[in-house]
C-alpha cells in the first residue's frame, strides 16, 4: 500500500460511522452472471461507452436515459432492446439495474452517483466528477457509505504506456523531479463557440430538468451545447462546468498525482481571461495555474488562441527531471535524458526510452470496473482518485475566480482564504438537495 493509499484509508477510516456502515442494498453479480447496465446522459460520451459496454458479453443494456429526444433515439438504436427512461430517478428506482453509467453535464454528476450509490448500483461516472469541490467529498462518502464500486472516467489509468510512465517516474531515472508541466493549445479565434441569442428550448427537450440542481436560466444553444460538430458547449459556463480546466486537466492532473503519489498541492495561484475569443463562454481563452507542492511544481497552461506546441502536441505532460524529461500523451511516451558535464565531456543521465499506446483505453477502464464489480475491491481510478484529481482542477478554478494565491491542505481539504470560500461549494436549486 502506497502512502497515499494509507493516508487515504486512515481518512476513510476515521470518519466516523457514516462512512463505515457496512450496509449493501444491491446485487453482487457472480463470476458467471451478467451485468445488468443503464445509462443516464446519451450524448456523445453516453453513446461512446455505451458502444463499449455493448461490445462485452459479460454485461447487458438494460436501460437508457435521456432528457433530449434525439440523443435518446440515437441510443435505442444502438441498444433497442433496452427500456427507455424519461427520469433517471425510474431508472434509478429499477431492482434489476446493477450499473449505471452517468455521462451527463457535469452539474449533475455528484447528485446523480449519490443517489445511485443510495439505490444500491454501482457506478461509472465521467470526469470531472463534480463542478464544486465539496460535492466531490459527499460522493466519496457515499461510495464508502453504501459499499458501492465507484469507477471514474479518467481511462488513461488503464493505458498500459501510462503505466509505464509511472513507473519510470517512480523507479528515480528521472532523478529528482522539481516541475511538472501539463497543457492544452488549440486556436479558436476569433468566432470560438459564437453569440446565439436565447430562445425557446426545443420541444423534445426537458430544460428544466436539464437544468436540474444548476440556477434557473433561459435556454441558450450554448448552454446546452449539442452540436453535430463539437463537444457539447456547456462546458464554457461556469453554472455547469469550468472550461478546459475541468474538462482536460482533469486526465493529465490525475496521471500527474498517481505518478507523483501525492495527495494534493499546498498552494495553488492562476492567472489569465478571457481576452481574444467573441463568443459568449464564460470561461477563459487563455489560463496558466501553478499548484504548488513540497520542493515541486505543476504548471497547467491552456490556450484557446495559439496551437503552437512543445514536441508538436496539442496537449500533453511533461515531467522534468535532473537526469531526464518524460513526456506522456495518450499516443506514447518518451524519456529524453538530461546531459550534464563528467570531468572534460557531455554524458547522458541515463537511458533513452519510449514507447506507443498499445490498447484500447476505454475498454480496459470498463473491464477493470467489471472486474471490481465482482471482487468488490476498488477499481484503478476509485472515486477517491477521481475526486483528488478533479479537486486540483477546481482549486486552480478557485485561484483564478478569486484572484487568490489559495493555501490549501490537502488532507483536511480547508483553506484559511476567506475570499475562495464560496467557490468550494455551491448551491443547489430546489428541490434537488445532495445528502447522503
Amino acid at each position: 500500500m502506497s502512502e497515499l493509499e494509507r493516508r487515504d484509508f486512515l481518512k476513510s477510516a476515521g470518519a466516523g460511522a457514516l462512512l463505515t456502515t457496512p450496509l449493501f442494498t444491491g446485487r453482487v453479480a457472480g463470476a458467471n452472471d451478467r451485468i445488468r447496465v443503464g445509462f443516464i446522459g446519451l450524448g456523445r460520451m453516453g453513446r461512446a461507452s455505451l458502444k463499449v459496454v455493448l461490445g462485452m458479453p459479460e454485461c447487458q443494456v438494460v436501460a437508457l436515459c435521456d432528457v433530449y429526444k434525439p440523443n435518446l433515439e440515437l441510443a435505442q438504436a444502438m441498444a433497442p432492446e433496452a427500456r427507455v427512461y424519461k427520469d433517471f430517478r425510474d431508472l434509478l428506482a429499477a431492482g434489476d439495474i446493477d450499473v449505471v453509467d452517468i455521462s451527463t453535464p457535469d452539474h449533475w454528476h455528484a447528485y446523480m452517483t449519490v443517489e445511485a450509490c443510495k439505490a444500491g448500483k454501482d457506478v461509472y461516472v465521467e470526469k470531472p466528477i463534480c463542478v464544486a469541490l465539496e460535492e466531490g467529498r459527499i460522493m466519496v462518502q457515499a461510495a464508502r457509505k453504501y459499499s458501492r464500486v465507484v469507477q471514474v472516467g479518467t481511462q488513461q489509468r488503464s493505458g498500459p504506456h501510462f503505466a509505464r510512465a509511472r513507473e519510470i517516474v517512480r523507479s528515480g531515472r528521472l532523478g529528482k523531479i522539481s516541475f511538472v508541466r501539463t497543457w492544452n493549445y488549440g486556436n479558436q479565434y476569433p468566432e470560438g463557440i459564437g453569440n446565439p441569442p436565447d430562445s425557446e428550448p426545443p420541444a423534445d427537450l426537458d430544460w428544466d430538468m436539464w437544468l436540474g440542481p444548476a440556477p434557473k436560466a433561459p435556454f441558450n444553444p450554448n448552454r446546452f451545447g449539442v452540436h453535430p460538430k463539437d463537444f457539447s458547449r456547456f462546458r464554457w459556463f461556469w453554472d455547469y462546468a469550468g472550461g478546459m480546466v475541468t474538462d482536460w486537466s482533469v486526465h493529465l492532473i490525475d496521471i500527474v498525482l498517481w505518478a507523483m503519489d501525492t495527495l494534493g498541492p499546498n498552494v495553488i495561484t492562476a492567472s489569465g481571461g478571457k481576452y481574444y475569443l467573441q463568443d459568449d463562454r464564460e470561461t477563459p481563452d487563455t489560463i496558466q495555474i501553478t499548484w504548488e507542492f513540497p520542493n515541486w511544481l505543476c504548471v497547467y497552461e491552456d490556450r484557446e488562441l495559439n496551437g503552437q506546441s512543445m514536441f508538436k502536441a496539442g496537449y500533453g505532460i511533461l515531467f522534468h527531471g535532473t537526469d531526464g524529461t518524460l513526456l506522456v500523451d495518450r499516443s506514447r511516451y518518451e524519456l529524453i535524458p538530461e546531459r550534464r558535464r563528467q570531468g572534460d565531456e557531455m554524458v547522458d543521465r541515463t537511458q533513452p526510452e519510449e514507447g506507443k499506446n498499445s490498447s484500447n483505453h476505454n475498454l480496459a477502464h470498463w473491464r477493470n470496473f467489471v472486474a471490481c464489480i465482482r471482487s468488490r475491491e476498488r477499481p484503478v481510478s476509485d472515486i477517491e482518485y477521481g475526486h483528488r484529481s478533479t479537486s486540483m482542477a477546481l482549486l486552480g478554478n478557485v485561484a483564478f475566480r478569486s484572484h487568490q494565491r489559495v493555501e490549501w491542505d490537502p488532507v483536511s481539504e480547508t483553506t484559511g482564504n476567506k475570499e475562495a470560500w464560496p467557490y468550494l461549494r455551491r448551491e443547489y436549486r430546489p428541490p434537488w438537495k445532495l445528502t447522503l
